[in-house]
């Protein structure tokens, strides 16, 4: 298993923390993503390391930016 962070600027509320980790969530090995609104903070848990161009596109498609 492989966790990292990411910053993720954008989101103000539940709803963009749910839309992030929907569109996270699809990336294939991704098991976990938890997200901390008022931090930007996106920690993603996954079952081997992510490429970060699938991420950043992953949080582009969800309307937000990463850092």
């Amino acid at each position: 298993m492989t966790t990292e962070t990411y910053t993720v600027t954008g989101m103000t509320c539940g709803h963009c923390a749910a839309s992030v980790t929907e569109e996270i969530s699809d990336i294939a090995g991704v098991e976990d993503v938890a997200v901390v609104v008022e931090t930007g903070a996106v920690t993603v848990t996954s079952t081997a390391p992510l490429d970060e161009s699938a991420v950043r596109a992953a949080v582009e498609e969800a309307g937000y930016t990463l850092v």
